[in-house]
C-alpha cells in the first residue's frame, strides 16, 4: 500500500509517461533561446531593451490567442493530434528562420516566432494535464515537477550552447541586413530536430483519458462559465499568470541586468543565467522528491516565502555578490511554482481538465511583463528597480500558496 502510494506513475503508463516527458525538454529549450536572443538581437541591431522585448512579447501573445482554441482541439482530437500539431507548428516557425534571414527585417522574425509560440501552445496544453493523469492521484503534482525537471534541463542546455554559439562573437551577422546574425543556425537545427519527433509521434500510440462527465464537456459549450464560477480555479489561474510574470521577466531582464550594471559580458551573462537554470532544474527534481512525501501547498508555501525574500533583497541592492547570489537561489525557491500551481488548479476538475488546461495555458502571456520590465529600465536608468514587477508576482503567490494551507486545499 505505501509504495503505491508514492509511486510516481503506473506501469500502464510507462511508456507514454516517458514520451511526453521528452516534450517537456524541447519547449524548454525553445523558451530558454528567447533570453539570450533578445541580448544577440540587441547587440545585432543596437535597440533598447524595451525594442527587444517585443521578442518575448510576440512568442508569449501566441500562447494567450491560441491556448483556447488549442483546448477545443485537443477536447475533440485528444492529446496525442494536439502534441503532433503542436510540434508541426514548432518545426515550421524554427525552420521559417531561414527565410527571415533574407527578409532584411527584425519583423519578420517576430512572426516565426508568433508561428513558434501557437505550437508550443499545442504542446503545453496536451502535455502539462496529461501528465498528471498518467499515474497515482495522490502523486500528480509530484509527476509533474518530475516531468518539468526536464524543461529544466532543455533551458539550460539552450542557455549555455546557443547562448556561446551566439556571443562568440558580439560582430558576427547582420540582422537588419537580412542576415539574421547567426541566430538562424540553432533554430534551422531545432526545426528539423522537432519535424522528426513530430513524425514518430504521428506514428505511436497514446492511450486516451477519459472521465466520467466528458459528455458533457466535450462540446466546450459551457465550460468556460462552469470554471470561471469555481473560485478556486480562478484564484489558480491568477496565481499562475502572477507567476508567469516574475519567472519568464526574471530570465529575459537576467543577462540585461547583468551588463548594465557593467558586473560581466553578455556571454558571461549566458553562462551564469545557465548556472541558474541547472539549479532551476535540480531544484525541481528535489521538489518532486519531497512532495512524494509532503504536502504540495505547504511546499509551495515555504517556497513562495524564499522568492519574496530573495527579489527584496534584490531590490535593496547589495552589490555584485549579493544581488547574483539573490537571484540564484530564487531560481531554487520557485522552480516548483509553476507545476504545483498547475496541478493545483486542475484538481478535482474531472471533465473540465482540458479546458481548464486551455485557459491555464494562456497565462505564459505573463511573459510580456518583460516590456514593462524594459520601459522602467529604459526610462529610469536604473536596472535594479524592473524588480519590483517579479517582487509583486511572487507576493501573489505566496498569498495563494497561504491561502490554500489555510483552506486544507489537499486533504
Amino acid at each position: 500500500m505505501k509504495q503505491n502510494k508514492i509511486s510516481l506513475s503506473s506501469k500502464q503508463y510507462a511508456v507514454p509517461f516517458v514520451l511526453i516527458t521528452s516534450l517537456f525538454f524541447m519547449w524548454g529549450f525553445a523558451r530558454a533561446i528567447l533570453d539570450v536572443l533578445n541580448k544577440h538581437f540587441q547587440n545585432e541591431l543596437d535597440i533598447t531593451i524595451t525594442q527587444s522585448s517585443l521578442i518575448q512579447v510576440t512568442t508569449y501573445l501566441g500562447y494567450f490567442l491560441m491556448a483556447i482554441p488549442a483546448g477545443l482541439f485537443i477536447n475533440r482530437q485528444g492529446y496525442r493530434r494536439g502534441v503532433v500539431l503542436g510540434l508541426l507548428l514548432f518545426g515550421l516557425g524554427s525552420l521559417a528562420f531561414i527565410p527571415c534571414s533574407a527578409a532584411g527585417t527584425f519583423y519578420a522574425y517576430l512572426i516565426a516566432l508568433f508561428v513558434i509560440g501557437c505550437g508550443l501552445v499545442f504542446l503545453e496544453t496536451s502535455a502539462n494535464p496529461y501528465v498528471t493523469e498518467l499515474g497515482p492521484k495522490e502523486t500528480a503534482t509530484a509527476r509533474l515537477n518530475f516531468s518539468q525537471s526536464f524543461n529544466g534541463v532543455g533551458s539550460m542546455f539552450a542557455t549555455l550552447v546557443v547562448g556561446s554559439f551566439l556571443f562568440q562573437d558580439s560582430g558576427a551577422g547582420d540582422v537588419g541586413n537580412g542576415s539574421g546574425g547567426n541566430a538562424v543556425v540553432p533554430y534551422a537545427i531545432m526545426g528539423a530536430v522537432v519535424m522528426i519527433i513530430a513524425i514518430v509521434f504521428a506514428r505511436v500510440n497514446l492511450p486516451e483519458i477519459h472521465h466520467d462527465d466528458d459528455k458533457d464537456t466535450q462540446e466546450g459549450g459551457h465550460n468556460l462559465s462552469r470554471l470561471f464560477s469555481n473560485s478556486w480555479f480562478v484564484f489558480g489561474l491568477l496565481a499562475l499568470l502572477a507567476y508567469e510574470v516574475a519567472e519568464i521577466s526574471i530570465n529575459s531582464y537576467f543577462i540585461n541586468f547583468v551588463t548594465g550594471q557593467e558586473w560581466m559580458s553578455a556571454a558571461t551573462g549566458s553562462t551564469i543565467l545557465t548556472v541558474a537554470l541547472g539549479l532551476f532544474m535540480l531544484a525541481r527534481f528535489v521538489g518532486a522528491a519531497i512532495m512524494s512525501n509532503m504536502a504540495a501547498e505547504k511546499y509551495l508555501l515555504i517556497c513562495a516565502v524564499g522568492s519574496v525574500v530573495c527579489i527584496g533583497v534584490m531590490l535593496l541592492d547589495f552589490g555584485k555578490t549579493i544581488s547574483v547570489g539573490a537571484l540564484l537561489c530564487n531560481y531554487m525557491f520557485e522552480a516548483i511554482m509553476f507545476p504545483t500551481i498547475f496541478s493545483l488548479t486542475l484538481r478535482g476538475l474531472g471533465g473540465l481538465t482540458k479546458s481548464a488546461s486551455s485557459i491555464l495555458m494562456m497565462t505564459p502571456v505573463g511573459g510580456c511583463g518583460f516590456l514593462l520590465m524594459g520601459l522602467v529600465a529604459d526610462n529610469t536608468g536604473n536596472m535594479v528597480v524592473p524588480f519590483f514587477i517579479p517582487l509583486i508576482g511572487f507576493a501573489f503567490v505566496l498569498a495563494y500558496a497561504y491561502k490554500c494551507v489555510k483552506r486544507g486545499f489537499i486533504k
